[in-house]
């Protein structure tokens, strides 16, 4: 085909065609008497990826390391690009929602009191920067190298995941999904939760920072739908949820993210929906954490915090760390 059929076809400009030739991503073949490009359909396949990722928000500078990694792992690896893209634009999402809100803020502190000091405007600004960092997720326990053993190590890692068929039993009680209701597991891991639920007739979604993990859990549960995300920026839209859980995963937030983590599942869940949570948890009785320890999740906090949200609680001690908190919102 020549340039200006593939472009009528594809809906782009030649000029765009000519670009990315320039950039190296694409490189048809030239008529030997007068040079004319003509295109073939691996080159058509790589300017339709082309658009898909542009569309998606990627960067052109990534997308020639992209596509090399799609030849070489196929279709799999486009779509975990496509994915992580996504998951990119749902944390902006968030972030520019946040950043409405101090605006607002700014807006409504003018109307009522006709000023707005210095000092007020940098706290504001000051806030928001902090929620963005907050917001910062790294992968820092390596889930793509565990979740080949993770299944392994739930039944054999007493210390950390001590009664562990316990709690996603309590889980599944407390939530007691009817069938058809819609529920999403977050730092899903290999889906064992939401294997559960799904057993019990609910449609389940899943979400983790993981693709590894993700993958493993998709081989699992095909049926189950999974996204690239983690708790402070959860890839859906508002109020899509009839059920939020997460069991073993809450723990690694700081401090300081948990409230986020409790904005983003109340953002997602249906009104006066259900949100149940299983983790190691510091309840206060013969147990020490240190504020913002990772893997010192406070219970009394955490029951604070979701109350402070406009939920009802209970939550029943498994063991000596493990705990299980039922949320319902009220308002």
């Amino acid at each position: 085909m020549k340039i200006k059929e593939v472009a009528d076809m594809l809906k782009i400009s030649q000029r765009a065609i000519r670009f990315y030739e320039a950039k190296g991503l694409i490189a048809p073949s030239k008529q030997a008497d007068n040079q004319y490009r003509r295109f073939d359909e691996e080159d058509i396949w790589r300017l339709q990826t082309i658009i898909a990722l542009r569309e998606s928000g990627m960067p052109v500078s990534e997308i020639r390391t992209a596509l090399l990694d799609i030849e070489a792992q196929g279709n799999s690896q486009l779509r975990y690009l496509l994915e992580l893209q996504r998951s990119v634009m749902f944390t902006k999402w968030v972030e520019m929602q946040q950043i409405i809100e101090t605006t607002d803020q700014m807006i409504d502190t003018l109307k009522n009191d006709h000023t707005l000091p210095l000092d007020d405007i940098y706290i504001l600004a000051e806030g928001s920067r902090r929620l963005r960092e907050q917001r910062t997720w790294k992968d820092k326990w390596g889930y793509d190298r565990l979740a080949g053993v993770h299944d392994q190590l739930v039944q054999e890692d007493t210390r950390k995941y001590g009664d562990y068929d316990e709690a996603l039993r309590l889980v599944v009680k407390w939530v007691s999904p009817i069938l058809g209701d819609r529920g999403l597991d977050i730092g899903t891991g290999t889906g064992n939760l939401a294997g559960r639920l799904i057993h019990e007739g609910a449609v389940m979604a899943g979400v983790d920072q993981s693709n590894e993990m993700l993958k493993k859990c998709q081989r699992k549960f095909p049926e189950m739908e999974t996204k690239l995300g983690n708790f402070l920026a959860l890839p859906y839209l508002d109020g899509k949820f009839d059920f939020i859980v997460s069991s073993f995963a809450l723990h690694h937030l700081t401090s300081g993210q948990m409230l986020l983590s409790i904005q983003e599942m109340r953002r997602v869940l249906k009104p006066h929906g259900r949100i149940c949570i299983a983790d190691l948890m510091i309840d206060g009785e013969g147990s020490t954490a240190h504020e913002g320890d990772e893997d010192s999740l406070l219970l009394p906090k955490l029951i604070d915090l979701l109350e402070d949200s406009g939920c009802i609680t209970k939550h029943l001690k498994v063991n000596r760390l493990l705990h299980v908190v039922l949320a319902v919102p009220i308002r």
